[in-house]
């Protein structure tokens, strides 16, 4: 237990990726948000790590400056690498969990292939986890698993995504249920039993998509 709230201060204090507001316990399950002051532009964030599932280039993650956000700052994936099987991901890696819900506010700032941010979840490596993401050229938002690097739809939903906009996604996990939610309101419900162990969270994006991640948040589910 003692290493358990550990792991999970730690992330309160260094998920600097990208938010404003009031810091709270996350351990006694609140949601925890730190200004992103403390990490420089052009940096990547204490914590994370970049991997890339499928094929391309390699991911290109770093905190850029935006004025739209009270911290100024926000974790955006740069690279508009245009290959279309290739999803980057910034891994958070202190932490791990399997019932959890995390909220994230995305922007697409461009992409020609695909224009899209999401929300991986109980990642046991770049080619294993469930993630959610929303896409603007699309407009929808979808719950995949990705199996050996390989992603199949579980559900989804049509619903207007806007680009150089900034929307609310969030992933809720309890057992093998999955609940996603769109600015602010519950979207559809879902059931997953293909990755049932606690895994890692991480941000999401596909081929070309410029996305900037804001105010990430998670809690810790009992």
């Amino acid at each position: 237990m003692a290493i358990r709230q550990k792991l999970l201060f730690g992330l309160l204090a260094v998920i600097t990726t990208i938010g404003s507001g009031a810091s709270s316990a996350l351990a006694q399950g609140g949601p925890g948000m730190i200004p992103l002051s403390a990490t420089q532009s052009g940096e990547l964030p204490d914590g994370f790590s970049m991997a890339r599932t499928g094929k391309g280039a390699a991911p290109e993650w770093r905190v850029v400056d935006d004025a739209t956000v009270p911290g100024r700052r926000v974790l955006a994936q740069t690279s508009a690498d245009q290959t279309d099987y290739r999803f980057p991901l910034a891994i958070y890696q202190p932490v791990s969990a399997a019932n959890l819900e995390v909220t994230v506010r995305i922007k697409a700032v461009s992409g020609e292939v695909d224009r899209a941010g999401g929300i991986a979840i109980r990642l046991a490596d770049a080619d294993n986890y469930y993630v959610v993401r929303a896409n603007a050229l699309e407009d929808n938002v979808n719950f995949y698993r990705v199996v050996k690097g390989r992603r199949s739809e579980v559900h989804g939903a049509h619903i207007k995504v806007t680009s150089n906009a900034w929307h609310t996604l969030g992933l809720r996990s309890e057992g093998d249920r999955f609940t996603v939610s769109f600015d602010g309101k519950s979207l559809f419900t879902a059931t997953g039993r293909t990755f049932p162990e606690a895994g890692k969270v991480a941000l999401w994006t596909k081929a070309d998509s410029v996305t900037y991640f804001d105010a990430l948040t998670v809690h810790a589910l009992p």
